[in-house]
């Protein structure tokens, strides 16, 4: 069987042209960027689930497994491949060895939707989570390596978005889903944006780095809260709540109506 197509590739990501001065000693973007390698890197865990939730599709069983599970690995393959170049002393393997132990333990189908339509709808927002993700660390860093690497999983992940909500359109005339029960698990979704894989992630990460503070909730609550609001700070709020609300498949007037003060929410609730 032929390796899939690409739409980049990690020799695209010059690792010996990284500008170490504008990274290195930036502990949030590490935090940030070793956590969503670890996620990016576990993505065949949920990949799995999927595929065997859409048995009988074989249109996007065929998509998930020989695009949409390749490019998410490329994604941790990508970001791992940074994180050790720019902080080598970090054992990378073993921290995400700890987290994958943990992850595939409550990576199971059962946190997926019973209907398959709401389950592409709930995989939206998960795709809106990290494009905005991706374009917020593209905006918090100058480093031209990171840029070209954020801007490129960024474009996949828009383009992944697109690729999910065109068979959740066919899943939910077939299911007959109304606007209300795609609500409820959009903002189920939403409410679980601090998602428990990357919650994981994040743990592992910072045990393995500060192993002095290991267990310490309190020290862990405080590190990773400042990271995090780095990347609220830079939330694209406008990008968000377009992909957000598109499923709800709203009349042109409410949306619009809607769009512009949802804006202003997320802008307050989270640049602020």
């Amino acid at each position: 069987m032929s390796s899939p197509s690409l739409p980049w590739s990690l020799e695209n990501i010059d690792l010996d042209g990284i500008d170490l001065a504008r990274v290195r000693d930036n502990e949030d973007l590490f935090l940030l960027l070793c956590s969503a390698s670890f996620v990016e890197s576990g993505s065949d865990l949920y990949t799995h689930n999927l595929i065997d939730h859409f048995a009988g599709d074989d249109e996007l069983q065929a998509w998930l497994r020989d695009h949409w599970e390749h490019e998410e690995m490329q994604h941790g393959r990508a970001l791992s491949a940074y994180v050790r170049h720019v902080w080598p002393e970090f054992d990378w393997e073993a921290a995400f060895k700890g987290f994958f132990d943990e992850y595939g333990a409550v990576c199971t189908a059962d946190e997926l939707e019973s209907s398959r339509g709401l389950e592409l709808a709930a995989r939206c927002v998960v795709e809106t989570g990290t494009a905005s993700l991706y374009r917020a660390l593209n905006d918090v860093t100058d480093e031209p390596v990171l840029k070209t690497l954020t801007n490129f999983i960024k474009s996949d992940e828009v383009r992944h978005y697109k690729h999910f909500y065109q068979h959740f359109r066919v899943y939910r005339d077939r299911e007959r889903i109304g606007r209300y029960r795609i609500f409820r698990a959009v903002l189920k979704r939403v409410n679980e944006i601090k998602s428990e894989d990357s919650d994981i992630a994040m743990r592992h990460v910072f045990d393995r780095r500060y192993p002095a503070l290991a267990g310490n909730l309190a020290e862990f609550r405080r590190v990773t809260s400042r990271a995090q609001g780095l990347l609220k700070r830079h939330l694209p709020a406008e990008m968000t709540v377009k992909m957000l609300l598109k499923p709800l498949d709203l009349p042109a007037r409410l949306h619009n109506a809607l769009e512009k003060p949802l804006t202003k929410i997320t802008e307050r609730l989270f640049l602020h």
